[in-house]
């Protein structure tokens, strides 16, 4: 998974959105490693991988020795024209589609609709006053549908926060009984706002003192 690189600050645009899924197939359509069932077996395929690396580098730098090492390669133009092979091999497979490039050759922009993306001139995306009055009065309209089944709710969540495991089974000094936090918290949800669970909360253990 990867995200889109302005999810900290607005909405993910198209462009961030693009990006973000480039990485993943990426990895999925040219880096190779999810060719392989288990890539992380015990390091089985990793080393291998790296063993033909290994293996390929020790076989350049044996032709490079057999001209007389890289003075006597370059004399010999060796260096230039395995440039040059490789090059066109890697054009030739580019071209053919032998070899993806995600958003060169496979995967590419839409003719239509492509999304600019200026240096320094991100794409905030903002609610509208409608859209903001709106989701106020929705959380303002949930709280008072289950406004009865909040009060106990919240109270069993601060005798849980106050006492914890100690008190599992036991009873809380505002009535409620200790237990698993995140238990209670489940079921806090299904009647409360985020708001009214900090609230109470904050009431339980207050504001963050940094220890000294």
């Amino acid at each position: 998974h990867t995200n889109a690189y302005d999810e900290a600050v607005t909405t993910p645009t198209e462009a961030s959105v693009r990006r973000a899924m480039a990485i993943q197939l990426i990895i999925n359509r040219e880096l190779g490693l999810v060719k392989n069932q288990n890539p992380m077996q015990g390091s089985h395929f990793l080393g291998e991988l790296t063993n033909m690396v290994e293996a390929a580098v020790l076989r350049i730098l044996g032709e490079l020795d057999a001209r007389g090492g890289v003075l006597g390669a370059m004399e010999a133009g060796y260096q230039r024209s395995r440039v040059q092979e490789e090059s066109m091999v890697y054009e030739r497979r580019k071209a053919s589609g032998e070899m993806p490039i995600i958003g060169v050759n496979t995967f590419l922009k839409p003719a239509s609709g492509e999304v600019a993306e200026a240096a320094g001139a991100a794409e905030i995306i903002r609610s509208t006053e409608e859209e903001k009055r709106d989701q106020v009065e929705q959380v303002r309209a949930y709280g008072k549908r289950f406004a009865k089944e909040a009060v106990p709710v919240l109270e069993r969540l601060k005798a849980a926060a106050r006492h914890g495991d100690a008190a599992k089974g036991g009873t809380g000094g505002t009535g409620g009984r200790g237990g698993n936090l995140f238990a209670e918290l489940l079921e806090v949800s299904k009647y409360c706002t985020l708001g009214a669970i900090s609230k109470a909360l904050f009431e339980v253990g207050g504001a963050y003192r940094r220890n000294t």
